[in-house]
């Protein structure tokens, strides 16, 4: 549907169009009328789906100038914050409206002041408690509630800030729920804060059939170095390595640094200057490997990703889930690779529970070890300027490269020409630059995976297979395979 047909104010349509857009998106189509007709709305729909337009639109042709806070949007981390707020910014000039961004890691008085000029605030859970604490916020003609990635917030222990913030609007309102997922507490929200809501599912953006997904099953020495092997040789546009600490994200991204590989870290450890200038560098495309926590990566939306690494295993399908949608769009060909060691394992089998995932097994290509340093003091030195500017780390040759040729490691030669995940077609090597590091909101992060310093051998059962052995995750004789091993890597398929 074209957006002329939506009936937006003029000057939201002239926008739009500014800024490119002309046909809405599903997610946008099925929400813009409700919610100009004043309806709670639940919509469920993932990052990079429109979401921000399609309750952003219809809410600031509600607002009127100068009468107080009229809308308050609730998201999870800073980062989906300054995300939101700064879409809002651009639509609300023309309608002379006000949007305050109300986060933690600076301070409480700028915000305190802009909050008494402003009709929409989007903010933290946290922050936005703060403020309500210290009687810095009027919300008595607050009209329309958001809550953006409801699903997050919860998963990061804000449900009682959220029902405490909620207690202090009006009960006369309208009510939007965004969430990828709508779990038990999501359900459960929703019947107690929102007025029979209408229920929108959006497009699913990941093509299926253009998304490869497979795992690697190796020893927790070599993990680091296929790692290193796959984003100089097989990855062509930004990559996402995904970790599941801050720690770990900051070794990685540091070792990254040392090979030759330029590469960003977010997690939650850093300077909200820090954070803001990394993330104006993501958008500007000038890095090409994102180290990551599930948390930290959460509702941005990253374009052009071909590749998602899983450093370390989620805990859950549905974060699996998460992490892969962030690439096969717009239709072009994405790649989702687990580095799977002994201590990944647990893991690895609760993300097979959801049976309508398809990942193969890979034997791994030969690949060069690189030194790996989890411990040393020019790490150290490395972590504590991440609180400061950009540094550069690494130099020219990489880190700790094994001379010659290179040992090869893995169960398999290197690929034939015509496979997608393990031959020669990426080719190419990066270019050596700095490793930088960006910021999210909360302290939390998940501990899940293997760190790549045990050298253990494989483990008993098998992942790809049809055994019915009990260590099997390829299910039993009488089952489907949930990924059989192959000599190529999707180089025979589409």
């Amino acid at each position: 549907m074209n957006f002329n047909e939506l009936q937006i104010h003029p000057a939201l349509l002239k926008m739009v169009a500014q800024q490119g857009f002309s046909t809405a998106t599903e997610i946008q189509e099925k929400c813009i009328p409700l919610i100009q007709q004043g309806k709670d709305v639940v919509g469920q729909s993932g990052t990079g789906s429109g979401k921000t337009l399609a309750f952003g639109l219809p809410l600031l042709e509600k607002i009127q100038p100068k009468a107080g806070i009229q809308a308050l949007i609730i998201t999870p981390t800073r980062e989906l914050c300054v995300q939101v707020a700064t879409v809002l910014e651009e639509f609300a000039k023309p309608l002379n409206l006000h949007v305050v961004q109300v986060y933690g890691g600076v301070s409480l008085e700028p915000q305190a002041r802009a909050l008494h000029h402003s009709e929409i605030v989007v903010g933290t859970p946290g922050r936005l408690l703060d403020h309500i604490n210290r009687r810095n916020v009027n919300f008595t003609t607050t009209k329309i509630l958001v809550l953006d990635e409801a699903d997050k917030m919860f998963e990061m222990g804000f449900q009682e800030d959220i029902d405490d913030i909620i207690r202090h609007l009006p009960k006369e309102r309208q009510t939007l729920l965004f969430s990828a997922t709508i779990s038990e507490p999501i359900y459960n929200l929703m019947q107690r804060h929102l007025k029979n809501p209408m229920q929108v599912k959006g497009q699913i953006h990941v093509d299926k059939s253009l998304l490869h997904q497979g795992y690697y099953n190796i020893q927790g020495k070599d993990k680091f170095s296929l790692l290193v092997h796959f984003l100089k040789q097989q990855t062509k546009g930004l990559a996402i390595v995904f970790c599941g600490t801050r720690e770990e994200v900051n070794i990685v991204t540091y070792n990254l640094g040392k090979n030759g590989i330029d590469a960003m870290a977010i997690h939650g450890g850093l300077t909200q200057n820090r954070r803001l200038n990394a993330i104006e560098a993501l958008h500007k495309q000038n890095v090409s490997v994102l180290v990551a926590t599930d948390v930290a990566a959460r509702g941005l939306d990253i374009k052009n990703v071909t590749n998602v690494y899983n450093y370390d295993v989620p805990k859950t399908s549905e974060e699996y889930i998460h992490r892969i949608g962030r690439t096969a769009r717009a239709g072009a060909e994405g790649f989702a690779v687990t580095l799977l060691a002994d201590r990944d394992h647990e893991n690895f089998r609760r993300v097979l529970h959801d049976r309508s995932l398809k990942i193969e097994e890979l034997a791994a290509p030969v690949f060069e070890r690189v030194v790996f340093s989890r411990h040393s003091e020019e790490r150290s030195r490395y972590e504590d300027s991440q609180s400061g500017g950009y540094g550069r780390s690494g130099g020219g040759g990489g880190y700790g490269r094994s001379g010659g040729g290179g040992r090869g490691y893995g169960s398999s030669g290197p690929r034939s020409g015509g496979s997608r995940f393990g031959g020669s077609s990426y080719g190419g090597s990066r270019p050596q630059n700095r490793s930088r590091a960006l910021d999210r909101t909360s302290g939390r992060s998940s501990e899940s995976g293997s760190y790549g310093e045990r050298s253990s051998g494989s483990s008993g059962g098998s992942y790809g297979g049809s055994r019915s052995g009990g260590g099997s995750y390829g299910g039993s004789s009488g089952g489907s395979s949930r990924g059989p091993r192959r000599s190529s890597t999707f180089g025979n398929r589409r």
